[in-house]
């Protein structure tokens, strides 16, 4: 099925005309649209206080927040590694066992039956162990033990019970792989490098954030002089209304063109609520990034701007704006770690292509008496020790494992060189741009200004024009149109130009810098 519309008749358009002017006071125009509801709560709001709540309370900055806290708590997880370990270890064993044979310094030279041989221990063990900065271990450890066996067969011993105690250290250091200061503390060092970096990208997101809050303020800036622009092409239009009723009714003027005035009229009121509605959406858009809560976010509160839209060239310079983007940008920061990171990773990784060769040393010191007092003191006498050293090595033969993660992190290190010229090259671009683009929109203001300037001019003619009858309704009303136009268009320039000015500060990574904010 095709529908078809066909165009109505010049009488068609009159009847509709006059229903629409007939009608017209039933649908309430003359009441005032613009008044709030008795409900509704007005604060107004500038645009440093706006920025600065927006960063108190605004979610993805909080966010933000805990994943840049979140990364020094990995410093902490990798410095930890190198924190000492105290372990202790205590343990009861009994063992019945029957002797098949004489136990030497036990039993007879010979058994004439089975024996029972019960032995009990009770051992205690202290262990206490660190990794080195330097790659190696050392570990220290005392055992304290008591054993006694049953009485029929403990002829012989010297002591029953025992104690012995026994007191070892054991040093080991590799010489090759992981060894050295700088090779163990490079995960330590890429984990505070990541913190920096989350600390650029929090910077990122606030700045983001501020300058989301000043577009998102310059759009209701302009939306709230709209509603004026509107609300005084609605007042011209009711203003010619009146006049051509009273010129109709005295004669001297025929319907049609009160009728066309009516219309205008009903147009213009139509712009006025679409106006008002745009207002309402950009106030809830601002509330929005400031994040109220959501009681306060379910009230309807009306945010009137208190800063007005500049209208003055700042002085830029193109290169002085690209320099202060590549010295403050946090993408350079960024990138600029991440290529230390990539270099650190790449050290570790060659490094691991070495064999394992690694020195061991050990000492320990012995005890036995009848009691712990007495095994405590001949263990620390130094009458019975051990020690020894030597070197332990191995390689991987192949070693594939090692050589391919050392060709991958080679390849990730350059990468990251290739992010940083890639990130400066997007950086100049951009400034270019917004540089351009503020230069154009102040430029807009002044051709807009002379646009609006002349539509004024063309209006008043107009309308003294049809005060001597020598122009129609329609053309009075083409020029309000024309100037409501032109009038909206410089608005927008203006405050395009505002966008364009907090777009190059957001280019050059100065957006907190204009409210003097610092980020600790």
């Amino acid at each position: 099925m095709r529908l078809t519309f066909s165009r109505p008749s010049r009488h068609a358009m009159i009847v509709i005309a006059v229903f629409l002017g007939m009608t017209a006071p039933s649908l309430g125009w003359s009441l005032d649209i613009t008044e709030p509801p008795p409900t509704e709560r007005r604060e107004t709001v500038s645009l440093a206080d706006a920025a600065v709540h927006a960063l108190q309370h605004n979610l993805d900055i909080t966010v933000s927040r805990h994943t840049k806290e979140s990364r020094l708590f990995d410093i902490t997880v990798e410095q930890a590694k190198f924190d000492p370990t105290l372990s202790v270890n205590g343990q009861y064993n009994r063992t019945v066992n029957p002797l098949n044979r004489p136990v030497f310094g036990g039993t007879g030279a010979s058994l004439g039956q089975i024996t029972t041989f019960d032995q009990r221990s009770t051992s205690l063990t202290f262990d206490a162990s660190t990794n080195l900065i330097t790659g190696g271990n050392f570990d220290v450890n005392y055992a304290p033990s008591r054993s006694s066996i049953n009485q029929n067969v403990a002829r012989g011993f010297l002591f029953n019970p025992s104690w012995t105690g026994g007191l070892a250290f054991t040093f080991t250091q590799p010489l090759l792989r992981n060894a050295g200061i700088a090779i163990n503390q490079t995960f330590i060092k890429v984990a505070q490098n990541n913190a920096e970096v989350e600390q650029h990208v929090f910077r990122d997101r606030v700045m983001t954030v501020v300058a989301t809050v000043e577009q998102t303020y310059w759009e209701l800036v302009f939306a709230n002089e709209n509603l004026k622009v509107a609300q005084a092409a609605m007042k011209a239009a009711e203003e010619l209304l009146a006049t051509n009723r009273a010129k109709a009714k005295a004669g001297i003027m025929s319907i049609v063109d009160v009728l066309q005035a009516e219309a205008a009229v009903a147009s213009r009121v139509e712009q006025v609520l679409v106006a008002e509605k745009t207002i309402r959406d950009q106030e809830d858009q601002l509330r929005r990034l400031l994040n109220p809560g959501e009681d306060e976010l379910r009230q309807d509160v009306r945010l009137t701007p208190a800063d007005s839209p500049v209208t003055f060239l700042e002085p830029i310079s193109l290169q002085e704006a690209i320099d202060t983007a590549i010295e403050q940008r946090p993408e350079i920061a960024q990138a600029k770690k991440n290529i230390e990171s990539g270099e650190l990773n790449r050290q570790f990784a060659r490094n691991q292509l070495l064999p394992t060769l690694s020195f061991q040393g050990t000492m320990g010191l012995a005890g036995l008496g009848a009691d712990y007092g007495d095994s405590f003191t001949k263990n620390f006498s130094g009458d019975f020790y051990n020690y020894g050293a030597g070197l332990v090595f191995s390689y991987p033969l192949g070693n594939r494992s090692a050589v391919s993660t050392y060709n991958k992190r080679k390849l990730e290190a350059q990468n990251a060189e290739v992010a940083l010229t890639n990130v400066r090259q997007q950086i100049i671009v951009g400034v270019r741009e917004a540089v351009r683009r503020v230069q154009t929109d102040f430029k807009r203001i002044e051709t807009t200004k002379s646009a609006r300037i002349m539509a004024e001019k063309q209006l008043q003619a107009e309308q003294e024009r049809l005060k001597v009858g020598l122009s129609t309704t329609r053309f009075v009303l083409d020029f309000q149109r024309d100037l409501a136009t032109a009038q909206g268009n410089e608005l927008r320039a203006i405050v395009d130009y505002n966008k364009s000015l907090s777009n190059l500060a957001r280019h050059k990574a100065t957006t907190l810098d204009r409210y003097h904010l610092e980020l600790s």
